[in-house]
């Protein structure tokens, strides 16, 4: 009897303990780890999916910061925008003369323009004018050539002399910068047809021109020339066609540097180009009368309706390397000029 309770009893002890094994494994519990806060757990890779999303975007605008943020891939600034075109300047005189076209002239083998010289291409309208300056730059006299064009809001072509270029580049920088064309007009302002000039001496005059204008600008001038004088070289017009340099004559000739005053000036450029109908107009920055008539020459232009064309150049010139050097040379030689104004240096005083 005994032995049958312990063995009862032995039974029941042995059923309790699997049913607790049993219900400990069958039933979830927590891992036995101590578990891991969000900053200790290692960092699960993203789907690729997911990689593939841009993060998502907050909707709340920070107006200020203490301190400076950082910068992530939706803070960052963009890749600034390319510049915008130069917008073209408004102008202050709503009745001024203006530009009524611009054209781009191909330059390939040296064509001719001016019907004084060269008949073949007649571009112009009637009642239009192209504004050519020759000589410059020049103290005084080209600024207020400028000025006059400035405030008719138009533009014109501006033959330099090389020389003049060296003496005075802040004044050719100042045509440049107000959209004008600059071409070339020598080195010296010699005669190239003379019979003294042999061929090298006229090549010479042509590219030291070319290159000490470059100098006074900073870049090369446009491959529009015009010959001194009006004397046409036969081998140098040539040598200008290898060049792909423009040629320039006139349809009329101001004859500024023969005027007595500014209203001859007026009276004679008026009466030849409402004759004409039309023209390529010569003038000279290098004479004090013609920045003194142009304003009222602007004015006339304009109320007998004629209108300005502006003339450019479709690709740039190419000056030689040897010219340019011997630029560098030349002018190293130049005195140097003082930079005060007059004021500074020559002051007036009672005796």
């Amino acid at each position: 009897m005994r032995n049958a309770l312990g063995l009862m009893l032995a039974s029941l002890v042995a059923a309790v303990v699997i049913a607790g094994v049993w219900f400990w494994t069958s039933s979830p519990h927590v891992d036995a780890a101590a578990p891991q806060t969000v900053a200790a757990r290692k960092a699960e890779p993203l789907p690729a999916e997911a990689r593939a999303m841009p993060a998502a975007r907050d909707d709340v605008q920070v107006t200020a910061s203490l301190t400076k943020p950082v910068q992530t891939a939706a803070s960052a600034p963009l890749p600034a925008a390319a510049p915008p075109a130069q917008q073209k300047a408004a102008c202050a005189n709503p009745n001024a003369l203006g530009v009524s076209r611009t054209v781009v002239i191909d330059t390939s083998g040296g064509p001719g323009f001016g019907f004084e010289h060269f008949k073949q291409l007649d571009f112009l309208t009637d009642k239009e004018v192209v504004l050519t300056f020759d000589d410059g730059p020049w103290p005084h006299n080209t600024p207020a050539v400028l000025k006059a064009l400035a405030d008719e809001c138009t533009k014109g072509l501006f033959f330099a002399v090389g020389k003049h270029a060296t003496y005075h580049p802040e004044i050719l920088k100042q045509v440049l910068a107000a959209g004008h064309t600059v071409g070339t007009h020598t080195w010296s302002h010699v005669n190239l047809n003379s019979k003294k000039m042999t061929e090298q001496q006229v090549r010479d005059e042509l590219e030291k021109g070319f290159s000490a204008v470059k100098s006074a600008l900073g870049q090369p001038p446009a491959p529009f020339f015009r010959f001194p004088q009006l004397q046409h070289n036969p081998g140098a017009m040539a040598y200008l066609g290898t060049r792909n340099v423009a040629m320039f004559s006139t349809d009329l000739d101001s004859f500024d540097f023969r005027s007595n005053n500014a209203e001859q000036i007026v009276n004679t450029v008026m009466t030849k180009v409402d004759k004409l109908g039309k023209g390529i107009i010569l003038m000279h920055d290098f004479q004090k009368l013609t920045g003194e008539a142009l304003p009222t020459l602007l004015a006339r232009l304009k109320a007998g309706g004629y209108k300005v064309v502006h003339m450019k150049t479709k690709t740039p010139f190419d000056t030689l390397p040897e010219y340019d050097a011997m630029m560098v040379k030349d002018t190293s030689r130049l005195p140097q000029v003082s930079s005060r104004p007059v004021s500074a240096v020559v002051q007036t005083v009672t005796d």
